[in-house]
């Protein structure tokens, strides 16, 4: 057996790139019910209510969709000190950026398919002003229920164009185990999905139908129950937002999931992710068959095709089919 590597804490933040930049900025903070703890001349940074450090979701203007970087904080300096030297004998490397409003230096590389990462180590932790201070001192910003009110971030969803050589990216860069997997009756590797935690997933791939690399699928925060999922779709509803998929429980990890699109096309979900942890040192791998996909969600819902075939930036005149999700 490999012993688990726990170099890496937990998914950090993501950046989100917009070309509606004010309009999503609008859904995240008012209808997703997102917190903004700060701004520079290209980006908002944003927080759910329960997340500690100072942003989650960096949301950047832009003449396009889809994702800027995928950043991890790593459990101490020596863990990062490894895995920068896992990265690079790999051939992945790509050096120190300055920095942003949420970090200092970082450490930039790229996937095999071209999906933009950094991990770091210190950061800045997030300071509630006084009309934010919660009443209770281990929480780091008080639930103030605006919108969705979502807590955390949770996972995101990633589209790759050659699954085989992202897994191995994950688990060897990264130091990732692979928790669940879709292999089809051919043998293809379809999805994966990754924790370097004991969280049941932090990030998920899929295969990229049209051929195109480096692609976002989704992004998805939590909330406490089931009750707050179903509470965001009124919510959704009632703000002309496009739902695309649920409420539901998905068969593959089990979150119960509500699927909608930000302004700019982005999707976005909102999930009770927080049940399930794996605690087994020798966790084997659950993989699901083309027979088990085809039966739908875990409560027989099908999976909307739209799901198997919007990405962003959107790839023109796709036409992909596919049993992701």
């Amino acid at each position: 057996m490999k012993e688990p590597c726990f170099d890496l804490s937990h998914l950090g933040h993501i950046e989100l790139l917009t070309d509606k930049f004010e309009e999503s900025l609008e859904f995240f903070t008012n209808v997703y019910g997102m917190t903004e703890s700060g701004r520079d001349e290209a980006s908002s940074y944003l927080r759910g209510w329960d997340d500690y450090e100072f942003h989650s979701l960096k949301l950047t203007r832009s003449d396009t969709t889809g994702i800027g970087h995928i950043a991890y904080r790593a459990s101490s300096p020596s863990a990062l000190e490894r895995r920068i030297a896992a990265i690079e004998k790999l051939g992945f490397g790509g050096g120190w950026t300055s920095g942003d409003e949420g970090h200092p230096p970082a450490y930039r590389f790229r996937s095999p398919d071209k999906h933009e990462f950094e991990i770091y180590f210190d950061t800045r932790l997030y300071e509630a002003p006084s009309e934010e201070r919660p009443a209770l001192k281990n929480l780091a910003q008080r639930y103030h229920g605006r919108g969705a009110a979502v807590r955390r971030i949770d996972h995101l969803n990633l589209l790759a164009s050659d699954m085989p050589a992202f897994r191995d990216f994950m688990v060897e860069a990264l130091g990732s185990r692979i928790t669940e997997q879709i292999v089809m009756d051919s043998g293809k590797l379809a999805g994966c999905w990754f924790t370097v935690n004991n969280k049941t997933y932090d990030l998920a791939c899929t295969e990229d139908h049209t051929g195109a690399r480096g692609r976002f699928h989704h992004v998805t925060y939590a909330v406490d129950q089931r009750e707050d999922v179903l509470r965001a779709a009124d919510i959704f509803l009632e703000n002309n937002v496009f739902i695309e998929t649920g409420p539901h429980k998905h068969a593959i990890q089990g979150t119960f999931f509500l699927y909608a699109y930000e302004p700019a096309g982005n999707r976005v979900e909102i999930a009770n992710a927080g049940a399930r942890l794996i605690l087994a040192p020798d966790w084997k791998t659950v993989t699901w068959t083309e027979a088990d996909r085809a039966k739908g969600q875990a409560w027989g819902l099908k999976t909307i095709e739209s799901f198997h075939t919007h990405g962003t930036p959107p790839v023109p005149d796709s036409k992909a089919r596919g049993l992701g999700g």
